[in-house]
């Protein structure tokens, strides 16, 4: 990969915290621009944020396959392919987590806020436990992969797109219920 890119060469590490300045960045840009442009179009609920967010994963993740495609063909795509990929991966981040979170926080009782809250974290660490075993079955004995280059951002495309696809009746058929803390 071309490390060079907007007159600076890039290490590694600089890229990878894109992540958390994106976020900082794109917090606002969705709360005060992408939302309200979107429920122009239709109503956006919490729900529709977290199936758009789930399907923006998809193209991060198709994204991710085509620059490895490249890389795997002998290219050196710029680093900056890169950054777009953080780009779109940031924006679904953004849709899925945070909106998640509040989500579940007001759709909880009162009473059982805190059980719920750790559900969703729970949510998360089965999340990281499958990536891990996949990546534990995907390692053969001389140490090489079986999903290698491509084959494994679209692996986990697929798996992001049947998550999102099974998700949607599910999100369709929730009836909301908001839960607010009272002020005692």
């Amino acid at each position: 990969m071309d490390r060079h890119w907007l007159g600076h060469d890039w290490l590694p590490s600089q890229i990878v915290a894109a992540n958390p300045f994106l976020i900082m960045l794109l917090i606002p840009f969705f709360s005060y621009v992408g939302y309200p442009q979107l429920n122009r179009v239709f109503r956006l609920t919490p729900l529709r944020k977290i199936s758009i967010g789930m399907f923006v994963m998809v193209a991060a993740y198709v994204f991710s396959a085509w620059i490895q495609s490249r890389i795997d063909g002998g290219g050196k795509p710029s680093i900056g392919w890169m950054f777009i990929g953080y780009v779109i991966l940031t924006s679904s981040e953004v849709m899925v987590s945070i909106t998640s979170l509040e989500f579940s926080y007001t759709q909880a009782p009162r009473k059982i806020k805190s059980f719920i809250m750790a559900i969703y974290l729970l949510s998360i660490s089965v999340g990281n436990a499958f990536t891990a075993g996949v990546n534990a079955v995907i390692v053969n004995e001389d140490g090489s992969s079986k999903l290698a280059g491509s084959h494994y951002f679209l692996f986990f495309a697929g798996m992001m797109l049947l998550a999102a696809v099974v998700f949607i009746p599910f999100a369709a058929c929730y009836k909301e219920k908001t839960y607010i803390q009272d002020e005692s």
